[in-house]
């Protein structure tokens, strides 16, 4: 018995897909299954699924030579998610599955050795890519339609078995395309601003971080609220738009964090790992293809470290690169990996080792102090735009009503970012921290009374070239959340007080 199938899926390449050809070609020689195309180890061992749920749902596997391709051969693939259309490509060699509905059909994924289908990750970004590419359908485990669904233009049809998907290529049944009722998302539980007591300044700069997306250190004896103001920042982020959800979903779903039913991602994310994580929990990492790190699953959402005076020297520089860029590049084994990184970083540290409530009973020598923040390296610190050193509060704050709540703040950042949107929009920009310096300089520029504090600034060395642009998007921050329609020189000083701030750290 001879035949040849063919069959289209598509294949994760980091945050890239590309579109994958299998053939499956049945010819006369001793029986054995052949897989070729840069393939990894669970994909090899697809062969063995594959073999057993086709044999498991009454069909018959090929008691002959296999040879299956997977092109263009030269790109590595990965995963269990190509055992479907490995599956249907032998079938249709051996003339069991007609091909009547394969034209402008993607498929993907992982078997069970009892011929069901199991979900398999990054589907987002795959069917994203197959509809770019011009296809049409796209056929994938029942688990994974709620997910799939999320791409327009793409017809989905939801499998439970293979035995499904043979009987839909011969017309006989109708793929699903709900998988069970639809659940609504669980409302995020988000503490409140009002629980803060005091620290008016910390608040403040909070507010101004969020409206601008810019990073942010606060520094300060622990049990003074470092934590509690992070773990508010979600609570006064706007919600994300059509194009953030997606993009941020299509992470998650690589990284294999989204929820079951309800996976589009519509809050800003808040990734919090802990102190001791190094470099490629941080960054990304694994063999062969590099997966997403903490800085990618923070994508257009906050990356909160606590107690990052306690991580390592290297792993904080690491940090560099992302903040700068939007952009983490992972190299590994398979090649280099690319993962969006525009994330607005928190970060909360003691001023010294022994961290005491007040700084009058500090028993830290000098030189003790100085390594313990020196960790947090000049290049890193100039790369934040916000410094906020945090005092005790007294002890009539603690006793007073609360501050403001969290809704009133949000409706004010949200008229700031909206300000901010409509004034970028013809580039594209979604924030003021994205904005590049070239042009706040140049088709942007405040008035020379407002860049007077900078170029005096920049004359004492008091900042760097860097900073002076930082120092400006902070400035059309401010004004944003005043209403004013760019910035004054007060809030130009204002920006260079908070680079300032905790200076003597």
């Amino acid at each position: 018995m001879t035949g040849l199938g063919r069959v289209h899926s598509v294949g994760l390449n980091a945050f890239a897909a590309d579109i994958i050809e299998i053939q499956a070609n049945i010819s006369s020689g001793l029986p054995g299954v052949t897989i070729t195309g840069s393939v990894d180890g669970a994909l090899r061992e697809g062969k063995d699924r594959v073999r057993a749920a086709i044999t498991n749902s009454e069909l018959k596997f090929p008691e002959t030579k296999v040879t299956i391709a997977l092109a263009p051969a030269s790109l590595p693939k990965q995963g269990p998610g190509f055992d479907l259309p490995l599956a249907v490509a032998v079938l249709i060699a051996a003339k069991q599955a007609s091909t009547s509905r394969l034209d402008g059909t993607v498929m993907l994924g992982e078997l069970a050795l009892d011929g069901r289908l199991r979900p398999v990750r990054g589907v987002l970004p795959l069917l994203l890519a197959a509809r770019d590419a011009g296809f049409e359908r796209a056929v994938v485990p029942l688990a994974n339609v709620a997910e799939a669904t999320l791409v327009s233009g793409l017809d989905v049809g939801g499998a439970q078995t293979l035995s499904d998907v043979v009987r839909w290529m011969s017309g006989d049944v109708v793929l699903d395309t709900v998988d069970g009722e639809p659940v609504a998302p669980p409302a995020a539980v988000v503490p409140d601003m009002a629980d803060v007591a005091g620290q008016a300044a910390a608040r403040q700069a909070l507010e101004i971080a969020a409206a601008g997306a810019h990073h942010l250190l606060m520094t300060g004896p622990p049990g003074i609220g470092k934590t509690m103001l992070a773990s508010r920042l979600p609570g006064i982020l706007p919600p994300l738009g059509q194009e953030e959800s997606l993009e941020v979903t299509a992470i998650h779903s690589i990284a294999g964090t989204l929820p079951e039913h309800h996976p589009l991602i519509t809050a800003p994310p808040f990734v919090a790992p802990h102190h001791s994580a190094g470099m490629t929990a941080l960054l990304g990492g694994g063999t062969g293809m590099a997966r997403p790190g903490s800085v990618s699953r923070a994508h257009r959402g906050v990356l909160f470290l606590d107690e990052c005076a306690e991580m390592g020297p290297k792993v904080l520089d690491s940090l560099r690169q992302p903040l700068e860029e939007g952009l983490v590049r992972i190299s590994r084994r398979d090649g280099t990996a690319v993962y969006p990184a525009r994330f607005q970083l928190i970060l909360a540290a003691n001023p010294c080792p022994c961290a005491p409530a007040h700084d009058v009973d500090c028993v830290c020598t000098s030189v003790q102090r100085r390594r313990y923040l020196g960790r947090l390296s000049g290049p890193l610190m100039d790369r934040i735009d916000l410094r906020v050193r945090m005092e005790p509060p007294a002890n009539s704050a603690l006793m007073t009503e609360a501050g403001e709540s969290s809704a009133v703040m949000a409706a004010r950042v949200a008229q700031a970012r909206s300000a901010a949107r409509e004034r970028w929009s013809s580039d594209q920009w979604l924030t003021n921290a994205e904005v590049p310096g070239s042009a706040l300089r140049q088709r942007y520029r405040p008035s020379l009374a407002a860049l007077a504090p900078v170029e005096q600034a920049l004359r004492h060395g008091r900042i760097t070239a860097r900073g002076a642009d930082r120092a400006l998007r902070v400035a059309w921050t401010i004004a944003d959340l005043r209403g004013a329609d760019q910035p004054e020189a007060d809030d130009v000083v204002s920006a260079l007080m908070y680079r300032d701030r905790g200076g003597q750290l």
